[in-house]
């Protein structure tokens, strides 16, 4: 709803994300399970009498300065804040005083937990809190926005994973197709832990190459039965349409058909009255392998880590996000974290961590 009074100082605070399940698969429809996580961007916003948002980022060394009075007549490519600010004139969310801004936290950039999302979801719930809106705010309609922001608005080729692990919060299975639906896990999940291999992730060639070869292996299928849908088919009667693919793309089409057998799989066990902590940790095992001996998205720094935490005892551990660099998610036994996080360590990791199951983005002050 619309603001009735002007607000001194606002603080939204958004967690970064991990999947658990489900990694190359919401940019083809495909259902994913993740969860948000407590590391946070926190967004301060005090108010001043410049008629300017005022945004600085210390952890990047980054300012910049939005005049709200002048008209946004074009917005770059990959600058989601002022696509953000573009798309809620359409809920009537529009500045009319101005900020001082600084936004800051602890979601390691470009990691793969999702920070360039955090800061987004939190300008989004800042945006809304300080200035109103036509429609009411609630977090699917501010994750919403933060992907029309992040992905629709210049055609990136991401899906809807991070917008709504982080606006939803806890663990969601998320059915990320035209038809979107969600499903909220409540259940404490002991044990996670993130750990940063301290190499850059390389989000949108590694996005555009496997989706446009996953799409490509989708329609060779498509050609010679029309009917086919990726996510209605049983892996069991994969081979049956292997053949109707190329060689060079089968690789694609298996792992799209067999990742998303282990994200159901994962569902049936999250969806039980009391989770399978080692049955969780060898679906995630599964999963990894698929990314990385089907989609190649490891390296070598990544796979010492995901082998010193299993060595360590962990229940599973798998790389997390586009790939290429980036980070893991390891389960491990609860009370033995520590143990593995050594182990991460030793193995390399630039940083590692137990982390818990955040509640998502929300307003903290006022």
């Amino acid at each position: 709803m619309k603001s009735e009074f002007t607000k001194e100082r606002i603080v939204a605070q958004a967690p970064g994300r991990t999947c658990l399940f489900g990694d190359h698969q919401d940019y083809l429809g495909l259902p994913v399970i993740a969860c948000a996580i407590d590391r946070h961007i926190k967004l301060v916003a005090t108010l001043n009498s410049a008629r300017k948002l005022v945004l600085n980022k210390p952890d990047i060394n980054e300012k910049r300065i939005i005049d709200i009075d002048e008209e946004i007549k074009y917005v770059s490519k990959g600058d989601h804040l002022l696509a953000a600010l573009k798309i809620l004139q359409e809920y009537e969310c529009i500045p009319n005083s101005g900020y001082d801004i600084t936004i800051s936290g602890n979601v390691a950039i470009n990691a793969g937990i999702s920070s360039s999302s955090a800061v987004v979801l939190a300008w989004i719930q800042f945006l809304t809190e300080a200035f109103g809106c036509n429609a009411p705010v609630s977090r699917e309609l501010i994750s919403q926005i933060a992907y029309e922001a992040e992905v629709a608005f210049h055609g990136a080729p991401g899906g809807k994973m991070d917008q709504y692990a982080i606006g939803l919060g806890n663990i969601i299975y998320l059915e990320t197709g035209d038809a979107l639906s969600y499903e909220m896990i409540e259940k404490p999940l002991q044990g996670l832990i993130v750990a940063e291999s301290g190499i850059p992730k390389q989000t949108t060639g590694v996005l555009r190459e496997l989706k446009e070869n996953a799409l490509l292996a989708i329609h060779k299928v498509k050609e010679r039965v029309p009917t086919f849908e990726v996510g209605n088919i049983d892996v069991t009667d994969l081979p049956k349409y292997l053949n109707y693919v190329p060689d060079d793309l089968k690789i694609y089409l298996e792992a799209a058909v067999t990742n998303h057998d282990i994200t159901k799989r994962a569902l049936v066990e999250f969806r039980m009255s009391e989770l399978d902590l080692e049955h969780i940790g060898a679906l995630m095992n599964e999963h990894h392998r698929i990314l990385k001996d089907y989609l190649h998205i490891t390296v070598p720094k990544i796979d010492d880590m995901i082998n010193g935490a299993v060595n360590a005892g962990a229940l599973g551990a798998k790389i997390v996000g586009s790939g290429r660099g980036g980070s893991i998610v390891v389960l491990a036994k609860d009370g033995e974290q520590q143990l593995v996080v050594d182990a991460l360590m030793k193995a390399g990791a630039r940083d590692a961590y137990p982390v818990n199951v955040d509640k998502g983005v929300r307003i903290i002050e006022p």
